[in-house]
């Protein structure tokens, strides 16, 4: 990477153009998941980054939904619009404002509004009507949840929209961020994701996750321009490569610490590494299986704890793991071992906090105020982070 590039030249209102080089399916046959291990190619960018920073991608939806939208409207798609939210200097096209500037997801009440004051069929106008009640409040919330703006068109046909109209109602179409999987010591002009590929359906249709898909299924090798920035970030191994690290991150919150296993035996710190990672099946799901294999092979992984939650009839998770290992746990953090957390804010971020703060009180012999301190302390000094998402 050259030192004269800009350091600054891309950046989140400036993406790179970057290629995908690589996109391979890590999940074995057989398993439910569909978990992609990408590579981004971002050679003469100037983009830097560390292990712990994310990568930033601009998508593009599909283009049947988008087809679909403009059959509706009953638009050709060269229509000029001006989204009131993207602050254009210009109007642009329909196709290009709905293919990559907005997203076709998440209506909300005032579109429902706008339906209701256009609609011409009496039967439409009845359940707009019925919707938009203050009683149904909550009825509609749950309606809302199960449709995107191409559901409201097929639904009430007899509203009919200008191009404008429709756009207005739309949130922009944001960017989303991945946990870097590599490290620049090995891989200065690439940039690895760990990509959980999200379908599912509801109103009886298909739904994707629009950047998984679109960095899955619709970006094509070293041809589709993949706008991308770096988020840097405060997630980062220590300085000190002597200290320990405990890395907790199942199913894709195992991307940092692909990165930090690299950085640490390219920099041959001489800490010791321990991973816990879970997820449905060892068998099939076992992200990184044989990197994991090797770097235990060569020591440079101290330990791993596995918990694969449908391998048994009881489920187990990294939690559980982190509990049954108490005692060594309490020696690594005791001894200074920095704690590391990445992956599903909701439960499993929270579960793991829990049991760190028992395994703290218990085998540090503290009470619930002194175990809390503690654990405070740990993250004043950096020594607990979380990415979590």
């Amino acid at each position: 990477m050259s030192d004269t590039a800009p350091a600054c030249a891309y950046h989140k209102d400036h993406p790179f153009p970057a290629r995908l080089v690589e996109n391979r399916l890590l999940n074995k046959p057989g398993s439910h998941k569909e978990t992609c291990h990408v590579a981004v190619d971002i050679t003469g960018s100037g983009l830097t980054y560390k292990p712990g920073d994310s990568l930033g991608v601009f998508p593009t939806n599909r283009p049947g939904e988008v087809a679909e939208l403009l059959q509706r409207l009953g638009a050709s798609g060269d229509e000029p619009v001006s989204p009131i939210m993207l602050k254009l200097p210009a109007p642009i096209p329909l196709r290009e404002a709905l293919t990559s500037r907005l997203a076709l997801a998440k209506p909300t009440r005032k579109i429902v509004e706008t339906l209701a004051a256009k609609a011409t069929d009496e039967a439409e106008k009845t359940k707009l009507a019925a919707l938009l009640a203050p009683e149904a409040k909550d009825q509609l919330a749950g309606w809302l949840e199960d449709r995107e703006f191409v559901d409201l068109l097929a639904e009430f046909p007899s509203a009919k929209l200008a191009p404008q109209e429709l756009v207005d109602h739309m949130r922009k179409l944001m960017p989303r961020l991945y946990s870097i999987a590599s490290s620049p010591k090995l891989f200065p002009e690439e940039i690895h994701l760990t990509v959980a590929v999200v379908r599912y359906e509801t109103n009886h249709r298909s739904r994707v996750g629009v950047a998984t898909t679109f960095l899955a299924d619709r970006a094509e090798l070293k041809t589709t321009p993949v706008p991308v920035f770096v988020s840097h970030s405060h997630f980062a191994v220590p300085d000190d490569g002597a200290r320990d690290i405990i890395m907790v991150g199942p199913g894709t919150g195992i991307a940092p610490f692909r990165a930090f296993m690299q950085e640490r035996t390219a920099t041959r710190a001489s800490g010791r590494n321990w991973l816990f990672f879970g997820d449905q099946h060892r068998a099939t799901d076992y992200l990184y299986e044989e990197e994991w294999q090797a770097w235990q092979a060569a020591g440079a992984l101290a330990r791993v704890d596995l918990a694969f939650s449908r391998d048994q009839s009881t489920k187990v998770y990294v939690q559980d793991r982190m509990r049954a290992n108490a005692a060594e746990l309490w020696a690594w953090i005791k001894a200074g071992a920095h704690f590391y957390v990445c992956g599903d804010a909701k439960r499993m971020a929270k579960d793991v906090d829990v049991a760190l703060f028992d395994v703290i009180a218990q085998q540090g012999g503290l009470d619930a105020a002194a175990a809390a301190d503690y654990v405070k302390q740990m993250k004043k000094d950096k020594r607990y982070q979380r990415d979590v998402y």
